[in-house]
């Protein structure tokens, strides 16, 4: 572990290092050429939210934007961390209605809105499922089943056809065979799976690249212009995708996962990179991805300034003090070719 993870984000207090945050960084093309690195770019990870682009792709495959009549908000919030703001509830609730479904069959759980989390206005008292940020992926779930005539009481279930389907689609992606996806399962109940970060770097540059791939160009074309068009939906009011999205002027598509994954992709390059944070902190994966961005040439004046609140670089105190300082420890290696 010591040579495959490395120092990524570190921070002084007093001129004195405090902390590190290691982990490791890979950037590749849509051929799953390796491009630059940092540590170890094959290390294996639980990929976590930045897979639902994946797990969305056999309701587009097959044809359910159309079968439902669906816009690209509603594609959007399949591929959605979202905070729960009432444009996020709007989309789940359009997308479960098409589907002839109600929020009740939702089996992602509950727990309190990221909108609250974020101090952007008070939870509901009453539990309500849609406001996981994850209810937008389930609902894709729920209507690729009645699409197909499957059940959906036991949906999140690995042998579930559904869950099948996205395994097949996942392992297309990536390059691997289904049985090398590590499975697991996520926060919200769903399998998810581990795979190298190159791997996953991969998945996104094809994603980019959208109707020039070979496999799946016109879902990924739909996929991508859905989440750079509506980045609000994917993310929510002072989230990081949101930001990074914003910032990359259609060109990019960011998704992150729970503890410590990025995915970033630019569509014009079609080339992308993922990111692990080995211990979860979000400060710190926002940081490193600024400076990856950075690192590649990828970042204009503009773009720098604007992402400059993100790499979170001055540590202050509850006065405002400034107390201490965060950077990036590492330099991206490019690859031999």
């Amino acid at each position: 572990m010591s040579s495959a993870l490395v120092p990524l984000i570190e921070t002084a207090r007093g001129g004195t290092l405090e902390c590190l945050h290691h982990g490791a960084v890979a950037v590749c093309d849509a051929r799953g050429e390796l491009i630059a690195a940092a540590g170890d770019p094959h290390w294996t990870t639980f990929t976590r939210s930045a897979l639902k682009p994946l797990q969305a792709l056999p309701f587009v495959e097959a044809g359910g934007m159309e079968r439902l009549g669906l816009a690209r908000e509603q594609l959007a919030i399949l591929c959605a961390s979202h905070s729960g703001e009432p444009m996020h509830l709007a989309q789940v609730d359009l997308l479960l209605a098409r589907a002839g479904l109600g929020p009740q069959v939702l089996q992602c759980g509950c727990h309190k809105p990221i909108f609250a989390e974020l101090g952007l206005g008070a939870a509901p008292e009453q539990p309500d499922p849609r406001l996981h940020n994850c209810s937008g992926k389930h609902a894709g779930f729920l209507a690729w089943c009645v699409l197909h005539g499957q059940p959906t009481g036991n949906y999140l279930a690995p042998g579930h056809p559904l869950q099948r389907a996205i395994r097949q689609a996942v392992s297309a992606v990536c390059g691997l065979e289904p049985e090398r996806l590590r499975a697991g399962t996520d926060g919200c109940s769903a399998p998810n799976y581990a795979m190298p970060l190159s791997r996953l770097a991969r998945a996104y540059a094809r994603l980019a690249q959208g109707p020039a791939d070979p496999e799946f160009g016109a879902s990924f074309a739909a996929l991508a212009d859905a989440m750079a068009g509506e980045p609000a939906l994917v993310s929510g009011t002072g989230r990081s995708d949101l930001a990074f999205m914003r910032a990359g002027r259609g060109d990019w598509i960011s998704k992150a996962g729970a503890d410590g994954v990025q995915a970033l992709a630019s569509r014009s390059r079609a080339q992308a990179f993922a990111i692990k944070v080995a211990d979860g902190s979000a400060v710190a994966l926002n940081a490193a991805t600024v400076a990856v961005l950075d690192q590649l040439g990828w970042l204009d004046a503009r773009q720098r300034e604007e992402l400059r609140p993100w790499r979170s670089e001055a540590i202050a105190n509850a006065r405002g003090t400034q107390v201490g300082e965060r950077r990036a420890a590492f330099t991206l290696q490019r690859a031999a070719r």
